[in-house]
């Protein structure tokens, strides 16, 4: 395998061997603590323009198969591993890893110290980076990372979005337009399981063209980036306020808080996993989710709003969940859909189907 370096912008270089496709790639640098899912997270839009690294040490060891999918081709700018497998062994496997990455055009890099490298995220916060198999100098190399495009100021909804409408499951009572800011599979899996019929759009759908489909409720999914970069879809979420049911998960729900006049924030280095605790302030019961998010709802900007706090992360007590006070409208930060897992939050589906119904 040939030798690779990753190059952060402060100035960490890792040894290790590309694996994937074969060629440089920059992003910004995050870690995911999943012990499983890695097809998930390689195939999730919400990872456009980021660099994933797993804290779990081996990757690879049940391979790839065609159903756990979460979007037709992968997202991520580039991998990061402790260790691939490269003789994989599932009753579901169809190819292997670092096979799926070659044809999806992945860098990968296996072979460094991944735990050094989370503990460099966690103190100094996620930044940007660089994959290279060239042989260029240190200084060269670092002063390359810093020169990465971040996450913000540019429109990364717009390389994910669906380029046409779509329609799942016709004729069923319940109508639900799904805005695509870069929607999981399973979202839509989610509503389809429980009877509604499912249309899909491009984020940037006016409230006109949406409510041109009748629809029962709205969905506003998650996707990648800055959400004050897809402020577009925040002035369509006000336009719909009212008019019909909506709920919004992760970007989705962000993007609803700044339609009620609240402000977000970038986290220091975000929540990616499938293991992080969220209590709902209604019932007191704490929930494990699966979340994918640099950016959160500021606290202090949703005081005087028409916005009550439903749920907060235990970790950190940040914002998890919302709804309007006068509105059917609420939304999570995390992942009811929890694709691999957990399932612990499905009921928001079931809940969001019973306002649909009244």
């Amino acid at each position: 395998m040939q030798k690779a370096r990753l190059v952060l912008e402060e100035g960490s270089i890792f040894e290790g061997e590309i694996f994937g496709k074969v060629a440089e790639t920059s992003g910004e640098i995050v870690f995911n603590t999943s012990m499983t899912g890695y097809q998930e997270i390689l195939t999730d839009p919400s990872y456009k323009g980021e660099i994933v690294c797993m804290t779990y040490p081996l990757i690879g060891n049940y391979g790839i198969n065609f159903d756990d999918f979460e979007s037709i081709k992968a997202h991520v700018n580039g991998f990061i591993v402790k260790e691939f497998s490269n003789n994989p062994e599932n009753w579901r496997l169809e190819k292997e890893l670092e096979l799926y990455l070659k044809e999806n055009n992945i860098t990968g890099i296996t072979g460094i110290d991944t735990r050094a490298l989370t503990k460099i995220l966690r103190r100094q916060g996620t930044m940007r980076g660089i994959i290279t198999t060239e042989a260029l100098s240190e200084e060269k190399l670092i002063a390359k990372a810093r020169a990465v495009p971040g996450l913000s100021g540019r429109d990364l909804v717009a390389q994910v979005t669906t380029n046409e409408v779509k329609k799942y499951g016709e004729g069923k009572e319940q109508r639900v337009v799904l805005v695509d800011s870069g929607a999981k599979d399973n979202i839509k899996n989610s509503l389809l399981k429980r009877g509604a019929e499912v249309i899909v759009v491009p984020a940037s759908f006016t409230a006109e063209e949406i409510l041109a489909f009748n629809p029962d409720g709205v969905m506003f999914s998650n996707g990648p980036g800055d959400p004050e970069d897809a402020a577009y879809i925040a002035e369509t979420i006000k336009a719909l306020l009212g008019k019909t049911v909506i709920f919004g998960i992760c970007l989705g729900h962000q993007l609803l808080a700044m339609a009620c006049g609240a402000e977000t924030y970038k986290l220091k280095f975000g929540h990616r996993g499938a293991n992080h605790p969220v209590k709902d302030l209604e019932n007191g019961r704490v929930y494990i989710s699966s979340q994918n998010h640099g950016f959160a709802v500021k606290k202090d900007s949703l005081e005087g709003l028409d916005i009550e706090i439903t749920h907060l992360n235990v970790n950190d007590n940040t914002i998890e969940g919302i709804k309007h006070k006068k509105y059917p409208a609420f939304s999570v930060q995390y992942h009811p859909e929890g694709s691999p897992g957990p399932e612990d939050s499905h009921y928001l589906f079931d809940q969001f189907i019973a306002m649909l119904k009244k």
